[in-house]
């Protein structure tokens, strides 16, 4: 029984290190090609935000594959997470001159603010299931949004100040700066996202995630999902472990937005930008690579986000096969006929969907 186990650790041992061996080769051969100018100004612009969503659909797959329910609303954990940590780097300019201890610090504010969001949603929304949890993770997203959309934060000698209304309500004094600008979100934020950053997130991201899958933890989870009353009758607690789930996830999520407002301090972090099409899309992420499948999402999280710049000289049409594209992958992870042949030809394990707590185990 020993022996068994201990082949199965190293079994699971070395797909974690193939994972982060391909995140770790695909960063060496970006910067070579970097370096060797065989890289578009487009692409290079790209890469940061490669890396925001590859956390983002590893995140959400841990709620979808390993949890086993349907979240629609991580885009507004990754918008929390955006806002605080945009905030804490904003106000700490001064404060904390040294940029990478400041980024660190922001990183650790807005996981801790999207990880408190996660649990104040977690707790009432995880007592449902199925369609009408994907219901109401999409209305709290939509309320997060809409909540710091209409938010206008000052600072000034006398502290902080906010209005609902514009920023003329705020009073600020004339040295007085506005941090939330209402719709028009938070601008100049430092540049501190880079790509290397970005690809260490990621491998944490990995790490965290991986470890938990293959945890005591983890296979309560999925407990949870293959068999909810069985995990019941064992003495699981259920909502410990949903919830624990749901706000590492948030958490995780909440890590990208602070990667994503500290990326172009030009651009604007807008509560717009993290709307439903944007939970939609890292859903999209996570389905095409595979539920629970971690290193399918990062495959579809990449490829999808690279194909609409890649087809973009071919102007009208791009659209057309990025649909394409879509409904032919969608059809290869999940028909039965493309099952078998992915099974024939040994291509079982990069398609693969979600295994149950036995096979894990």
């Amino acid at each position: 029984m020993s022996r068994m186990k201990t082949k199965a650790m190293s079994k699971q041992m070395k797909n974690n290190l193939i994972t982060y061996g391909l995140v770790i080769a695909a960063y060496i051969v970006v910067e070579v090609l970097m370096r060797a100018g065989m890289v578009s100004s487009l692409i290079k612009g790209l890469l940061v935000p490669l890396c925001i969503y590859v956390i983002l659909a590893v995140s959400l797959n841990l709620t979808v594959g390993i949890l086993g329910e349907l979240s629609l609303g991580h885009a507004g954990f990754m918008c929390v997470g955006a806002f605080a940590g945009a905030i804490f780097s904003k106000c700490t300019m001064n404060a904390i001159p040294v940029a990478g201890l400041r980024f660190f610090l922001a990183l650790l504010t807005g996981a801790a603010f999207a990880a408190l969001a996660g649990i104040l949603v977690g707790i009432p929304v995880l007592r449902l299931k199925g369609d009408y949890l994907a219901i109401v993770t999409l209305a709290f997203g939509e309320i997060i949004k809409n909540v710091i959309n209409i938010i206008f934060l000052g600072r000034d000698s006398r502290g902080f100040h906010i209005s609902l209304k514009d920023a003329f309500e705020l009073g600020l004094e004339p040295e007085g700066e506005v941090i939330i600008k209402g719709p028009q979100g938070i601008t100049g934020t430092p540049n501190d996202s880079t790509f290397f950053i970005g690809v260490l997130l990621i491998l944490v991201t990995l790490f965290i995630v991986l470890n938990l899958i293959h945890s005591r933890t983890g296979r309560a989870i999925m407990s949870i999902r293959d068999n909810r009353i069985a995990a019941e009758s064992v003495g699981i607690n259920v909502t410990k472990y949903k919830l624990l789930a749901f706000t590492v996830s948030a958490s995780l999520a909440g890590v990208a937005g602070v990667l994503y407002a500290h990326n172009l301090s030009t651009l604007a972090a807008q509560p717009k930008n993290f709307g439903y099409n944007m939970s939609i899309m890292i859903l999209v992420f996570v389905v095409l690579g595979g539920i629970g499948n971690i290193r399918g999402s990062i495959i579809a999280a990449v490829v999808l986000t690279l194909l609409p710049e890649l087809l973009r000289s071919l102007n009208d049409y791009r659209m057309l096969i990025y649909a394409v594209v879509l409904i032919v992958v969608m059809i290869f992870s999940w028909s039965p006929k493309c099952r078998e042949f992915r099974e024939r030809y040994g291509l079982k394990r990069l398609f693969n969907s979600k295994k149950s707590a036995k096979e894990e185990a």
